[in-house]
């Protein structure tokens, strides 16, 4: 029964897509049912067999191992700062951005990330019939955050209409960033996170494909990475990479501290009239319905939605710090569904955004993004849902 409300869940979303795109005729149906299946591939292959295992398994141990190295930082600095029973989550969690926003850096200024993210997209497209551009910014969407997956396509900006614009920005609005996969790894249980990334990258490739079809001429097809980096040493990538991990964990602590003060305001507010009553309760009622073809557990269904929706409202921190304390009192499935829910930047924050990366780098086309904002970020959820319901059906 799980099984067949799983595949339900999977066509109401998709049927939801159809609904919002733009170009019905012009639809990749080929392309998007072998994203489907590689979906599937790839998550029956993670959770059920024994390599697939080693593997999560075997990344996870490197991300832990980057984690200590990180921590050896952050204690050299902090090492007299006595951070209290359950550690401080500014020191403990965003500090270590820094560190790996400064790997990914170095990678990027001795051209490996981009090589491969380069041939990846090659194959992607290759195999999907999807445009370079979008199955580069896809894969490039794993590895870097909103604004920095944008600017790599820079170069590119000029050739993408309005239809492509909606690709790129919801892959970037559907991944997350591999700078603060560690943050989320000392929140989540790592499995969760690690098979999101592969499947979040799928989904809004799916969504957007449908929503917003396109059909690029191969004259105006093509990836330029040879100005990924403007860095002129090692060091100076390091330096910057240390600085933009910095500022990320800087204006995440920010949100946080904005988020959840609003979030208490709201409530405060919501039961002057509904005494005993949360926001994050509301929003649990009005995802539960989707939540149960999900696979979640009607008895946490509330419980998970009210997580979910606090994700979409406010940002995945907000809501994965909710849930961090909740994990041990929820099913194994409920907990897979909903790790994987929460491990995209798809929320309203986003739309700013991406809206302002674009702006930063083609102010005609700024405009186009914010006209397409809420639209984006539906199509953003969807693929959120589609990726966690992908797991609840190994689970």
């Amino acid at each position: 029964m799980d099984k067949l409300l799983g595949l339900l869940a999977i066509i109401v979303v998709l049927g939801l897509a159809f609904l919002m795109s733009n170009d019905k005729k012009r639809i990749n149906y080929k392309g998007i049912g072998i994203m489907l299946v590689a979906q599937l591939l790839t998550t029956w292959f993670m959770f059920t067999t024994k390599i697939g295992q080693a593997i999560i398994n075997g990344i996870s141990a490197g991300f832990n191992k980057l984690i200590e190295f990180g921590s050896e930082g952050v204690s050299f600095i902090l090492g007299g700062v006595l951070s209290g029973e359950g550690g401080v989550f500014f020191f403990d969690v965003l500090l270590l951005i820094i560190f790996f926003a400064t790997i990914l850096s170095v990678l990027t200024y001795l051209r490996i990330l981009p090589t491969i993210i380069k041939y990846l997209g090659g194959i992607i497209s290759k195999i999907t019939g999807l445009p370079k551009v979008e199955s580069f910014n896809a894969v490039n969407s794993i590895f870097f955050g909103q604004s920095e997956a944008l600017i790599a396509i820079r170069s590119q900006f000029h050739h993408l209409n309005n239809n492509r614009l909606y690709i790129v920005s919801a892959s970037a609005m559907g991944s997350v960033s591999a700078s603060i996969v560690g943050a989320y790894l000392q929140m989540l249980p790592p499995q969760y996170v690690l098979v999101a990334l592969p499947l979040n990258m799928f989904s809004a490739l799916i969504l957007a494909s449908v929503i917003a079809p396109v059909n690029v001429p191969k004259e105006e097809d093509h990836v330029d990475i040879k100005d990924v980096s403007n860095d002129k040493s090692i060091f100076e990538a390091m330096a910057n990479g240390a600085l933009e991990g910095g500022k990320i964990a800087l204006i995440v602590a920010a949100m946080l501290v904005a988020f959840i003060a609003s979030l208490e305001l709201v409530n405060w507010i919501i039961q002057l009239v509904f005494v005993g009553t949360t926001l994050q309760e509301i929003l649990g009622y009005i995802i539960a319905p989707i939540g149960i073809l999900m696979g979640i557990a009607p008895g946490e269904v509330i419980e998970a939605g009210a997580v979910m929706g606090t994700k979409i409202v406010t940002n995945e921190f907000v809501a994965m710090l909710q849930f961090e304390t909740m994990i041990g009192d929820l099913s194994e499935k409920t907990v897979g569904i909903v790790s994987v829910f929460l491990t995209s930047f798809a929320n309203f924050s986003s739309i700013g955004i991406i809206a302002g990366t674009v702006q930063g780098i083609d102010s005609k086309k700024a405009g186009k993004v914010s006209g397409f904002g809420m639209k984006l970020l539906i199509g953003a959820t969807l693929a959120s849902i589609l990726s966690a319901t992908m797991v609840g059906l190994f689970l």
